[in-house]
């Protein structure tokens, strides 16, 4: 038996409410939010908190690990490599990106289904558009992730029936390198293609899992950035209204690369043993793949919800939103900007700045942040062992605002946090009003980018609120 070991969303804390476009500037907009990744997230980071969530729950350990996305923090530099060494994976586990297009989500998780070896499959994108466009309304910013395996590697949640595929040749979405939008034709062009191959992935997808017809699917969840597509597709497979997953539009948005992977995260959530699910993604073309849930979906346990992930967000307002996503220019805090982060440097501690892992001197068990030869406790030299803390919650012991600072969205909240169990570090806040930190505040470590400077992405870890139901919250089984 092969399929889905352990699965995974990731819903940034940000929420755009649609309605303050229109009011911002007469037109555009819409009912409800959209998700929005911080100006500290970009596709890495939050493939990054995806797999980690994705891992959590289980112990099997993937032996690949493939990142998809539509919108890379880097071209030809692997992206997949700094979520790998941020997880601290061995070595020996590939880490490959499927980037650029928006299909390579869906790709990628049916190539892993179809295929051996236990791959971990990230989804990720960041979604923009002009201004009162119906991209920059509809769209949203997410994760997810999903470990493929066999039963023989660990309990699978849900087993691989089959799929199919259909590849169309059609310039009916598109972006060149560098640009800033994506762009399309009209709407009615891509459902008069797409829906009638929909129906035919469809139908080899049922025959290939040995269904008779869409009324055996359970949950079925249809996606594309053609909405038109997505409903002529719909009606073509005699879609059940009440299988229907719900799409995440109106609290999240279409996250493209990472959506049909974040709908099939949020099915195995609410499914049952013995239902089937399946997921259709239409771009450049047809992806479809069903699977059957098993009786091992009763004993998991999501590290993070998609549902208490979207219940926690917090506001964003339409002017921030702008100057994150580099559409205005604000003026900036009056200290300069900082010079690009050094290679060699990162190099040389690459299990503190990716893995968050400090030194446990063996005598004393101090735990010391960043990690050091000589124990303050005793002296004792190079009798020190790896002292992970990402996954340890920690307390803010005191903090500072800083409104001088360089930073993408002043003012910077620096904190001295004390880690439970030992270690204490200063960290950048994230995700929390400045008005809102107070001492005594439970924080958990996030990794993110500090900056940009020389093209080049600064990432390593600050510090967010610990809140119920949100990535980066207690584990399963933990209160607060």
């Amino acid at each position: 038996m092969r399929g889905v070991i352990s699965a995974a969303g990731y819903v940034p804390y940000h929420r755009l409410d649609r309605s303050e476009i229109a009011a911002f500037f007469g037109s555009g907009g819409g009912t409800g939010t959209r998700a929005v990744a911080s100006y500290d997230e970009d596709t890495t980071t939050m493939g990054q908190a995806v797999a980690d969530l994705a891992l959590r729950p289980t112990a099997v350990e993937p032996e690949a690990l493939w990142f998809a996305t539509s919108a890379p923090a880097y071209l030809e530099k692997t992206n997949a490599a700094a979520i790998h060494a941020a997880l601290r994976l061995d070595p020996a586990v590939s880490a490959l990106d499927f980037g650029g297009a928006v299909r390579s989500g869906i790709g990628a998780l049916r190539a892993a289904l179809a295929g051996s070896g236990r791959t971990l499959v990230v989804a990720a994108d960041t979604r923009d558009g002009l201004p009162t466009g119906s991209d920059e309304a509809s769209a949203g910013d997410g994760a997810a992730a999903l470990l493929v395996g066999d039963d023989s590697d660990g309990p699978v949640l849900a087993e691989y029936l089959g799929g199919a595929c259909r590849t169309l040749e059609i310039t009916e979405r598109w972006r060149t390198p560098g640009g800033d939008r994506s762009r399309t034709w009209e709407e009615r062009f891509g459902a008069h293609v797409l829906g009638p191959a929909a129906l035919e992935a469809w139908q080899v997808a049922l025959n290939d899992s040995g269904l008779n017809s869409t009324a055996d699917i359970d949950r079925l969840a249809v996606t594309g950035l053609n909405s038109r597509a997505v409903a002529s597709a719909l009606k073509a497979m005699g879609a059940e209204p009440g299988s229907l997953v719900d799409p995440l539009i109106a609290t999240v948005g279409n996250t493209a690369t990472a959506h049909p992977a974040l709908l099939l995260s949020s099915a195995l959530e609410h499914a049952g043993p013995g239902e089937t699910i399946a997921v259709v993604a239409l771009a450049d073309g047809v992806e479809a793949i069903v699977l059957r849930v098993t009786e091992a979906i009763a004993d998991h346990r999501p590290a993070a919800p998609i549902a208490g992930q979207i219940g926690q967000g917090g506001s964003l307002s339409y002017g921030r939103f702008l100057a994150w996503r580099n559409i205005v220019t604000v003026e900036p805090p009056n200290r300069p900007a900082p010079a690009r982060p050094s290679s060699s440097a990162a190099n040389r501690r690459t299990d503190w700045k990716y893995g968050f892992t400090g030194s446990r001197d063996r005598s004393s068990e101090m735990v010391h942040l960043p990690p050091a030869r000589v124990s303050e406790k005793g002296g004792a030299a190079d009798d020190m062992e790896p002292a992970p803390m990402a996954h340890t919650s920690g307390t803010v012991a005191s903090f500072t605002v800083d409104r001088l600072a360089y930073s993408p969205s002043p003012p910077t909240v620096f904190a001295v946090v004390d880690f439970d169990g030992d270690g204490r570090v200063p960290l950048e806040l994230t995700d929390v009003n400045a008005d809102e930190v107070h001492i005594g505040m439970r924080v958990v470590p996030t990794f993110r980018r500090l900056y940009t400077a020389d093209d080049i992405h600064n990432y390593f870890w600050k510090a967010r609120p610990r809140r119920d139901g949100t990535p980066g919250g207690p584990p399963p089984g933990d209160s607060l």
